[in-house]
């Protein structure tokens, strides 16, 4: 019952943010959407006609808004407020959309700065003044962190070093004060977009940040062995940040591709998962979600057409779902919610083909 009402809340407050013209906009039918679901998701799509956008639906899949998009979007973030979404552009996208979520105004797109792209990743800083995002410096193979005043039309107000290739995935760790990165390793070029340039000197790492002053506080690299294993995505639970990767060598070993590392004690590490489990997910993982309510982290291969929920404490795979092309994932209530690029959301089939990333956005 406290988990339905803190839901409710939540809701609540990102109608309220919306405000009164995102109410107004909405169909009768959109209305009684909004007013029934506990939660309300982003997801960027492609449409039947071959166009690409961002909606905002209902766990039930019933769209509220959709918000159009020059090209292929990849992640959605909102501000604490709920009132901005941004949607950042696919690798090697130079562009994110500043999504006014009451409909009022269209997207507004920024550019990344010139010899950067952006990696499909963000975060906003607690108090929702500056957003982070996940950038390449591609003439010197170079991630960053590009910082935008959120509070100032979204300008480009400086950039940090991400202290690795290929950052990717980016999140905000509970003391407010840090970001974790995920460096996948990977070398990329705009001119070649998306060839992986430097295979055979893969690196990757996780890197944590001073989101004041750009500095280092911690890294952790996989073992020499596992060098190949791009880390792409990341989770934040608690004291944990759990992590995915993509296999870049030899995709039938088997190897584990879901790890975690304690922000108490620093314990780094993959999972040891069952070994047919791992086999399952192809070399790939494609999200990585967690749920605080249930101690779980959900994961998604859309290469292996499968999905697992996972207790973190012990290893234990909860429950296992066989989708084509799942990857969209995201917590709701005390579980989880899956979108495909074959066009389902939440079990439910759509006309709208759903790209890698599901935000639960209120």
């Amino acid at each position: 019952m406290q988990v339905a009402s803190t839901l409710l809340i939540d809701r609540r407050r990102f109608l309220r943010a919306a405000g009164a013209g995102f109410v107004a906009s909405l169909s009768p039918q959109s209305l009684r959407a909004a007013s029934s679901t506990d939660v309300i998701f982003a997801s960027a799509y492609k449409a039947p006609n071959g166009s690409f956008g961002v909606a905002t639906l209902t766990e039930q899949g019933e769209v509220l808004h959709r918000y159009t998009l020059p090209d292929r979007g990849h992640d959605i973030v909102s501000n604490p407020e709920g009132d901005q979404l941004v949607a950042f552009a696919r690798r090697p996208g130079t562009f994110a959309a500043i999504i006014d979520p009451s409909h009022q105004t269209p997207p507004r797109l920024i550019s990344s700065a010139n010899g950067r792209h952006f990696y499909g990743h963000g975060v906003f800083s607690a108090d929702g003044k500056f957003l982070f995002a996940t950038e390449n410096d591609f003439e010197n193979a170079r991630g960053t962190i590009g910082v935008y005043d959120a509070t100032n039309g979204f300008q480009r107000v400086g950039e940090y070093d991400a202290y690795g290739t290929g950052p990717h995935d980016i999140d905000l760790l509970p003391d407010n004060k840090t970001v974790v990165i995920a460096n996948g390793g990977i070398e990329t070029h705009p001119d070649y977009p998306r060839a992986k340039l430097n295979i055979a000197t893969v690196a990757p790492n996780l890197s944590f940040i001073d989101v004041e002053t750009g500095q280092l506080k911690a890294q952790f690299k996989l073992p020499a062995d596992g060098h190949k294993l791009s880390i792409r995505h990341l989770t934040v639970l608690g004291e944990q940040v759990c992590f995915a990767c993509q296999n870049e060598g030899n995709v039938t070993d088997a190897r584990s591709l879901v790890g975690s590392v304690s922000l108490v004690n620093g314990d780094f590490g993959l999972l040891e998962l069952p070994m047919t489990i791992n086999a399952s997910l192809r070399g790939y993982v494609g999200s990585i979600a967690s749920n605080p309510r249930t101690n779980q982290i959900a994961i998604t291969s859309p290469v292996g057409g499968v999905g697992y929920k996972i207790d973190v404490a012990t290893n234990k795979i909860e429950q296992m779902t066989s989708l084509d092309g799942v990857c969209g994932v995201a917590e709701l209530r005390k579980n989880f919610v899956t979108s495909t690029g074959a066009g389902v959301f939440n079990k439910v089939e759509t006309a709208e083909v759903w790209d890698n990333h599901l935000a639960n956005i209120g």
